[in-house]
Parts: structure tokens; sequence; C-alpha cells
């Protein structure tokens, strides 16, 4: 492929190469054979004694084994360390919501009371909600749903267990992308066939 195909990825100058994940020992093994070759001996073998360009050429080997592993260690930092910050960009954003659930418990009891149904409250119970979602919150245990005690924690149990659903929720459970935040506070009843 050449330059002008489209596709093709445009490097900048001083760029560094993308090398993967590269294990820096199998670089500098590489390295470390390349310096220990003896090019007197590799010259000898074929009877002829090293040119001083014959020299040259194995110090730029050594050289150019020395920088690519230095590169490979380079890139493997700088996508650890990518991976670090994003850890640390979610486990803030978690401890954040995590602290504005009990507000989302007010809110939904406002809700429920029938407080939000118009006014100024609305516009920012709907505000709070949108943006809280907008970064990834999602709220689960609805009434009839399947029990699941990963999820839900019971406080009351009404039947045989047989085909346990979700009766009342008392206190609704959040998740954050695929991390639980909070389990939802529910009790719990037999569903009927269909429900199962």
């Amino acid at each position: 492929m050449t330059a002008d195909q489209p596709g093709t990825p445009q490097e900048e100058p001083g760029d560094p190469v993308d090398l993967g994940e590269v294990d820096p020992e199998d670089v500098s093994a590489a390295a470390e054979a390349a310096a220990n070759a003896d090019p007197a001996e590799a010259g000898a073998a074929d009877g002829a004694e090293l040119t001083p360009e014959e020299a040259q050429s194995a110090k730029e080997a050594e050289l150019l084994a020395d920088l690519q592993r230095l590169q490979a260690e380079y890139a493997n930092y700088r996508r650890r360390a990518e991976r670090e910050r994003q850890g640390a960009v979610e486990q803030g954003k978690a401890t954040l919501i995590n602290a504005l659930l009990p507000t989302l418990d007010d809110l939904d009891r406002a809700r429920a009371h029938g407080d939000l149904e118009s006014g100024p409250l609305r516009g920012v119970a709907d505000k709070i909600v949108d943006t809280l979602t907008a970064q990834g919150l999602s709220a689960f245990g609805a009434e009839g749903d399947a029990f699941d005690p990963a999820l839900h924690e019971a406080v009351q149990h009404d039947g045989d267990g047989a085909s346990p659903v979700i009766g009342a929720v008392y206190r609704q459970g959040y998740r954050l992308g695929d991390r639980l935040l909070r389990t939802a506070m529910v009790t719990v009843t037999d569903g009927t066939p269909a429900d199962a």
C-alpha cells in the first residue's frame, strides 16, 4: 500500500511506531545477542578481517536494538498509564454518583407523592436524572422482575420460592455501566407461571 491509498494511516515525522504489546525482555535479548556477537569472529569465519564499515554497521545494529527496546518499554508504559487514568476517571465518577444516590431516592419519593408533577422542582429533577443517565447510570429493580440475589436485597419473602419475583421496591438499585453501585431493596413473592 502506498501513502496515497485511502485508509492508509498517515504518520507524522517523529511519531513513535506502535509495536503493539512488546516484551522488553525479548527486545533486550535480541540486543544482547547482537552486541555479544563478535564481529571479528564473524569476519574470521569468512576468512576476512573486519572492515571499518562492518564495525560501523555492527555498532548501528546494537544502537538500533537498544532504541527498539526503549521504544517498546515506552509504548507499554504509555498504554499502562492510559489504562490507569481511565480506571481513575471511572472510580471518581462512581464515587460521586454513589454520593448522589440518596438525592435520587428523595426525588423518587417526591415523584411517588406527586410533588414532581409540575413546577420548577420537576425541571431540576429531570435535569439531574438526565445528567446521571448520560454518564451511564441505570436503575433496576422494578415490580414483577425476576428476583436475582446478586442484584436484589430481599427484606421479606412471601410464598414457597418456586418462582420468585419482586413484589414491592423499597429502594431502587443502580448500575454505572457494568459496575454495580447499589443493590435494590425489595420484597419477594411467588410469580405466576406466566411470569416464570
